[in-house]
């Protein structure tokens, strides 16, 4: 969703400068508030922070202009020749470190070919750190759901819609169902399982389904470049069974 671009006036909206006395770019927390919660938080875990689920909207916007504003220090620090200050750099000096020994001996091919190792499996398996797949065709659905990467991050608010790709995020949903990974039958083809789907305990309407593993089920489930949208709660607070299996490229869970 693209980002307004707000005046920023008000005592929040301040210029951080660098250490040279020129003023950088303005990082204003009236520009950041217009931005999603889901956004936000996104923000925060490619920056290397997590556990800010519980974190409240006004929280996680102090949050980001902190890191932002902190980038723009140390990128000022190295303009001048300066060494950044030690601690908060985290994993981005780890990533600076890896930059500047790439390309020096035997080392620098063991790191390549790991980077390229991890791209390929991030692409084969599970969405990177559980985030949705996306396409030219991604649904509405997907783009507004909340993003849930791992079993810690927990749901806005009952009833909210929900998006992973997390492996162990669908097992646990489903064994706290009760439900089984199955298929609908005679839908396999190939060799390949047909139409994925959960067989709920004393659900037995619509098409027989076949039992099968959750290791054929996850490994359908990424072939297929699917997302698991679903529901924790309805909005009563009961539990919720709705889930639906969407690709982007749109084939059939």
């Amino acid at each position: 969703m693209a980002q307004r671009n707000s005046s920023g006036r008000g005592g929040s909206a301040t210029a951080t400068k660098s250490r040279s006395g020129s003023a950088a770019t303005e990082i204003r927390e009236s520009d950041i508030a217009q931005r999603r919660v889901d956004d936000l938080r996104g923000e925060l875990r490619r920056r290397g922070i997590s556990g800010t689920s519980g974190l409240r909207k006004d929280e996680l916007v102090k949050r980001v202009v902190k890191e932002m504003r902190a980038d723009q220090r140390r990128g000022g620090a190295a303009k001048a020749g300066t060494a950044p200050k030690a601690g908060g750099a985290g994993k981005r000096t780890e990533s600076a470190a890896g930059k500047a020994t790439t390309g020096r001996g035997a080392g620098a091919k063991k790191t390549t070919s790991a980077r390229k190792s991890t791209s390929a499996a991030g692409k084969s398996s599970q969405g990177a750190s559980g985030r949705p797949r996306q396409g030219g065709v991604t649904s509405r659905t997907t783009k507004y759901a909340q993003r849930i990467s791992s079993t810690q991050d927990r749901p806005e608010r009952a009833g909210r819609s929900l998006v992973t790709t997390d492996h162990e995020v669908i097992k646990r949903w489903a064994q706290a169902r009760n439900a089984k990974p199955a298929t609908i039958e005679n839908t396999d083809h190939d060799g390949h399982l047909g139409v994925l789907r959960f067989d709920f305990p004393g659900y037995h309407r619509g098409r027989p389904l076949t039992e099968v593993s959750w290791a054929e089920w996850l490994r359908t489930f990424d072939e297929r470049q699917l997302n698991f949208i679903y529901q924790e709660q309805m909005r009563s607070g009961q539990q919720s069974n709705f889930f639906l299996l969407e690709s982007p490229l749109r084939e059939d869970g």
